[in-house]
């Protein structure tokens, strides 16, 4: 969710405002990574079925889908850093409203708040970072930046794993870790940039969508694959006989895998002339990656091994796939096709926790891996097929 921004300095580094935007980021990658298992298993411990929780879960791509267009207007009117400390305030409040929600139906729109709160963090905080880092060092500070919200995502099933579902003391350690996040970006409020609404980057957005279909679709399978697995793998693990510790720390794998591989792929993705034929290359591992995960369920070490490939190189798709988009297009028309991938990431929030949790409803355990296979699967044709048009042109 890359928003395309000029620097306001091209040779000042802002470090402060660096600072700022990625600690704030950080906060998106713990409450996603821990509050993901966390309210699975929550609603779980409660006795509602794993369709319900993917419904609930659904919830979160709608918002997130609804609250990327309200970030240029809410910033406009009260500045960058101040709309980032109301998102920050808003969804901590919504996160430890979880834990004091009696009925299932408060969840839902407590999700909503939750999740319109870290979509527009996320933008602000990408737009931010990009108006401090000048060109020529911009490539190692969004590297920096992807990587701490690599390590907010890891870090989240980690924390799951120690504090444990019971009890406000997630909660609490949760709201504690944004108020500390918080700190910096008051610290540089001053230095917040401004930011004006481009009606002629608003408009026909969603023509982007069908102009590289390879590279919004790869987004959106990453999004399914992402959100529906952080939020019934503990589910998953529970029912073929891991402990809800054991369960968070295969989770923490897969993280580390988006943290440690990202940088790799990205630099050979630079040498591959076109980048379809590596993003059909990770459709493919993450095929096979879940072809094997019943083969290696009895096995933890097997298990985090395979996990953690098959994490580093799925979260790529989303990497290389805006690396795609970026080598294809520029300027305003960029600009616009990022929001076209913010609305497929949002589209598959929806789709993917749905199809997971009706597929483990359907066919037990086995249906996680046959409804992430779904979404590799459908890519790859999709894949193929515009290769092969290609071909066929040329």
């Amino acid at each position: 969710m890359t928003v395309a921004t000029e620097p306001q300095d091209a040779e000042r580094v802002r470090w402060l405002s660096i600072i700022a935007a990625i600690s704030s980021i950080s906060v998106v990658g713990i409450a996603i990574g821990l509050g993901m298992p966390l309210l699975s298993v929550i609603l779980e411990s409660r006795g509602h079925s794993a369709s319900m929780i993917g419904l609930n879960t659904a919830v979160a791509g709608i918002a997130s889908i609804a609250g990327a267009p309200l970030a240029t207007p809410l910033a406009s009117r009260i500045g960058v850093a101040w709309a980032m400390l109301l998102m920050i305030a808003a969804g901590a409040v919504a996160f430890v409203g979880f834990h004091f929600a009696p009925a299932f139906w408060m969840w839902f729109p407590l999700r909503v708040l939750l999740h319109v709160s870290l979509t527009i963090l996320f933008i602000l905080s990408e737009f931010w970072i990009s108006t401090s880092a000048p060109p020529s060092r911009r490539g190692l500070v969004l590297g920096v930046y992807a990587t701490v919200l690599s390590l907010g995502f890891a870090a989240g099933p980690w924390l799951f794993a120690h504090l444990g579902s019971t009890g406000f003391l997630p909660f609490g350690v949760t709201v504690a870790l944004v108020a500390v996040a918080a700190v910096p970006v008051l610290a540089a409020r001053n230095e917040s940039p401004p930011i004006r609404a481009e009606g002629e980057e608003t408009s026909g957005f969603l023509h982007y969508i069908w102009l590289v279909p390879t590279a919004t679709a790869a987004v959106l399978v990453f999004g399914a694959v992402e959100t529906g697995g952080f939020a019934l793998f503990p589910v998953y693990g529970n029912r073929i006989g891991y402990s809800e510790a054991d369960a968070a720390l295969l989770l923490t794998m897969i993280g580390l895998g988006n943290v440690l591989l990202q940088i790799p792929i990205g630099m050979i993705s630079d040498r591959v002339g076109d980048r379809r034929y590596l993003l059909l290359l990770c459709a493919f591992v993450g095929l096979v990656g879940t072809v094997f995960m019943p083969l290696f369920a009895q096995n933890w070490h097997l298990m985090a091994t395979l996990l953690f490939v098959w994490g580093g190189v799925v979260a790529a798709m989303y990497t290389v796939g805006l690396a795609h988009l970026g080598s294809q297009l520029s300027g305003h028309e960029l600009a616009s096709a990022n929001a076209a991938f913010v609305l497929c990431y949002g589209v598959g929030m929806v789709l993917g926790p749905q199809a997971i949790g009706i597929g483990m409803d359907i066919a037990g355990p086995s249906g996680f891996g046959w409804s992430l296979a779904l979404f590799f699967g459908a890519y790859m044709v999709l894949a193929i097929g515009r290769l092969a048009l290609r071909k066929r042109k040329t």
